[in-house]
């Protein structure tokens, strides 16, 4: 009985196999399927449902490798066993890889369809038998519906297991290249791109498709587009029916991100005057989020939200109720929309940080970049790096002995008026400005820099052609209303309810912000502030003002200092008016001296001495007590000016007593005019330099040294004064007998001019240089240099005692012991500089950070 039960069992099962074989070799004829249902039965009554389910499996497993997978990959062997050149002309080819794909996923395809249609007749095989045994159905049913997600677990094993490394890469290619034409067509029939200007979208119907896949195919465009999603969703859905689904979502998730990245580099370029932001918002609602969804509703993946939750916010951006041309977005639509929004923000913030350089050296015409890049920040929270990237590209291009102290300042204050923009608080612009404040005060001409911009309209450029937003002036007028003289941490003057509005629109200092400064004192602080703690004290800066508007004002022809005026009034409210006591009694010198010389003039008028020149002679009359330090030189005026001088002197000491007049003859400016045989030639000149030139009209010619003694001038200094007149082609200079001392003779006509033009413009580019240099009032260096020297003994006697000192050691010192008459009342940064000073004669050495005496 069991031997006819073997051979029962053997009978059914090589009836099954040669069934199972039919049905697989069919091509197409699922004829054998009914006779399966009787063999399957005796074989599920015998107990070996398990057995035959494993083989049937099996058996497809194999059909399926060497029939379909092995042809699919077949395909793309080509491309995947080339080089890298020779992928790259796959890639420029027109239909490549759509028909390679296409083609293949369609034979791949066809084969798993019909093979689960085999496999659907053992099931339905399986379900009669269980139908026929009602006490088996459980264990039996567990069988019958665990064939078809093993069979699909199988198919994706066998395809992943044998994918090709380069497979993802066709994948993304063919995205791209989808995408890109489908962008090309939203370009519109003409070629223009609507989203390539930087208008805003306000049409909705300008779309190339609707949110409905019947749209009616008249328009070409709109057709087109809509065939093109269908081949896409075809594509997509038969990747996914092979087991590709995350394979394929990465694919053309990344060909999204590329093309939006390239639209974003499209829409920023290197203008940096038009808004970005809001057209790349736009055109990722008209083209990626419409082909989404369209794409979506093809897959069948689009389902509207219409449950409370679709309410709910997103913690990087606020969910909208509908889109244009769409409706209500569906979940996995608006998880696109705020992830590509997050990527539009970072790609056009990491563009707008790597030049940030460039946009605030175009500020304030660059606005619209800085609150692209504020916006993007605000959504993204990536301070540090902008931070970080900044100041790298400050040292590297910035921070550097090629650049001048006035570019310096110029980007410095434009970077502070951008960040200030950015980052209201001031905490990325401390990070920010550190380093640019170090290295200014590293610079000796940072100070006169700083105040050549608050008192020059062109912002510092000697050229004039300054922007409006580099100089001071315009800050001073800013603060002209609301900057008062009073300290930053004075509450009296806030009542209660504005105290209390401010306590509600507190908000706490970013991580990043330095914790030992506080935030009110940070938020307080302004461009100017920031400016003058570069240099440390107010009054080093107020002693440079006031040395350059005493050079300024001797150096006046005329008495126009209106503009000094208005400038001064500012300075006075932002330093305080004592500071700037001495600035306005110079210039009340120059009104005093304006009316002095009318009531002057009017009396000489009356009396016989008219006609003598005095109509022609104005004075400058300074309190030499509130003025800087003034350079003096000897020099002998022609007695015919000198009388001039005396008259006025003496007229002055009759209207003035007891107050009298001490001429500086080497300060003021002369108006000339100089008659030759064929010309005539003015020049407005310094008095030396008249002194030098008036000589010739006793004497044509001239040797150093006797013209030296006669208008009482060293020699060398002749000599380096006479090449004025030479370069403009008025004297000529010959060597004497004597090879020190040169002859000048005066040159009449303009033949004898032009044969030494080479020359006289070598000398007019040195006496260029010399002016430069020459001062008639001492710089603030040298009055720091001259008061500081009756400090040098004690500096050198506490060194002799002590050894070695520190800065700061005898900073203290001399505080301490220096209290009588002058006392000491210097900055540190004084004291290093004078020290410097004497290191730089060498006096003192400095070694390891402290000082000691030279050996």
């Amino acid at each position: 009985m069991q031997l006819d039960d073997a051979d029962g069992a053997l009978d059914s099962w090589a009836r099954f196999c040669a069934l199972s074989e039919e049905l697989f070799g069919g091509a197409g004829d699922l004829s054998a399927g009914p006779r399966l249902a009787p063999v399957v039965a005796d074989l599920c009554a015998r107990g070996l449902a398990a057995l035959l389910r494993d083989h049937f499996l099996r058996s497809l497993e194999g059909i399926f490798r060497s029939n379909a997978v092995e042809k699919f990959w077949q395909q793309f062997h080509p491309y995947c066993s080339s080089s890298a050149v020779e992928r790259i002309k796959f890639c420029v080819q027109e239909n490549w890889p759509e028909d390679v794909l296409c083609r293949a996923l369609e034979d791949i395809c066809l084969e798993k369809s019909y093979q689960e249609k085999c496999i659907l007749a053992l099931v339905h095989s399986l379900q009669s038998y269980e139908d026929r045994t009602p006490n088996r159905k459980s264990k039996s049913l567990d069988c019958s519906s665990s064939l078809m997600p093993r069979y699909q677990l199988m198919v994706s094993s066998v395809l992943l297991t044998t994918l090709p490394l380069s497979f993802p890469e066709i994948l993304n290619v063919y995205f791209k290249k989808k995408l890109e034409e489908l962008n090309i067509m939203m370009a519109g029939s003409d070629g223009n791109d609507p989203f390539g200007n930087h208008d805003l979208f306000e049409r909705s119907n300008t779309s190339a498709w609707q949110s409905q896949m019947d749209i009616d195919g008249q328009e070409p465009v709109i057709s087109e587009s809509i065939n093109l999603v269908k081949n896409i969703g075809k594509v997509v859905r038969d990747l996914r029916y092979l087991g590709f689904t995350s394979m394929t979502e990465d694919a053309y998730s990344s060909a999204i991100i590329w093309l939006l990245k390239s639209k974003v580099h499209e829409l920023a370029g290197d203008d940096y005057r038009i808004p970005v932001l809001g057209c790349v918002k736009k055109w990722i609602q008209a083209v990626p989020l419409k082909f989404l969804h369209a794409l979506l509703t093809y897959l069948g993946d689009s389902v509207n939200n219409e449950s409370g939750s679709s309410g709910l916010k997103s913690p990087l951006a606020s969910r909208p109720s509908s889109f244009p041309g769409i409706g209500v977005p569906s979940e996995a639509l608006v998880r696109w929309h705020m992830r590509l929004e997050y990527f539009a923000y970072e790609t056009l913030q990491d563009l707008r940080i790597g030049k940030l350089f460039e946009i605030i050296v175009d500020y304030p015409e660059s606005s619209p970049a800085i609150e692209d890049l504020k916006q993007c920040l605000e959504y993204t929270g990536q301070h540090s790096k902008l931070v970080d990237s900044f100041i790298s590209s400050l040292r590297y291009r910035l921070l550097t002995a090629g650049a001048s102290t006035n570019d310096i300042l110029h980007q410095y204050v434009s970077t502070i008026k951008a960040l200030r923009t950015i980052d209201p608080t001031g905490v990325f612009l401390e990070a920010v400005g550190e380093p640019i404040r170090d290295y200014l005060r590293g610079r000796k001409d940072t100070i006169k820099c700083i105040v050549t911009m608050l008192t020059d309209g062109s912002g510092g450029n000697t050229n004039g052609t300054g922007n409006a937003g580099d100089n001071l002036l315009e800050e001073l007028n800013r603060d002209a209303e609301n900057q008062e003289n009073v300290d930053y941490d004075d509450h009296t003057n806030i009542d209660e309810k504005q105290a209390w509005l401010n306590a509600e629109s507190w908000e706490p200092d970013p991580v990043e912000a330095d914790p030992l400064k506080g935030s009110r004192n940070r938020r307080k602080i302004d461009i100017l502030g920031l400016i003058v703690s570069i240099i440390g004290s107010k009054d080093q800066l107020v002693n440079e003002y006031r040395v350059m508007l005493a050079e300024k004002l001797l150096n006046k022809s005329d008495f126009d200092i209106d503009s000094d005026i208005r400038t001064l009034e500012l300075l006075k409210i932002h330093f305080g008016e004592s500071s700037m006591q001495k600035c306005e009694i110079m210039l009340n010198d120059l009104i005093d001296s304006k009316r002095t010389n009318s009531n002057i003039k009017t009396s000489l008028s009356r009396t016989s001495q008219i006609g003598t020149g005095h109509d022609v002679f104005d004075a400058t009359i300074i309190s030499s007590n509130f003025w800087p330090p003034i350079q003096t030189e000897d020099l002998t005026i022609p007695v015919s000016v000198d009388q001039l001088l005396s008259d006025y002197a003496k007229r002055f000491h009759q209207i003035k007593t007891p107050r009298k007049l001490l001429w500086k003859k080497n300060l003021g400016t002369v108006k000339l005019e100089l008659q030759f045989e064929d010309r005539s030639m003015q020049f407005t000149v310094a008095p030396v330099h008249a002194a030098i030139i008036m000589q010739f009209q006793e004497n044509r010619s001239w040797t150093s040294k006797t013209l030296a003694a006669a208008i009482g001038v060293p020699v060398d200094s002749l000599n380096r004064r006479i090449s004025f007149w030479t370069s403009k082609g008025v004297l000529t200079e010959s060597v004497g007998p004597d090879a020190d001392d040169h002859t000048f003779t005066v040159v009449d006509s303009t033949s004898d001019f032009s044969k030494n033009s080479t020359v006289n413009q070598l000398c007019e580019r040195f006496q260029m240089a010399e002016d430069e240099g020459e001062s008639s009032i001492a710089s603030v260096e040298e009055q720091l240099r001259k008061e500081m020297t009756v400090y040098e003994k004690f500096i050198i006697g506490m060194l002799t005692n002590f050894g070695s000192m520190t800065l700061d050691r005898i900073h203290n010192t001399l505080k301490m012991f220096c209290i009588a008459e002058p006392s000491y009342d210097k900055s540190l940064q004084q004291l290093q500089s004078f020290l410097s000073g004497l290191v730089s004669d060498e006096k003192l050495e400095m070694r390891d950070g402290s000082y000691l005496l030279r050996k």
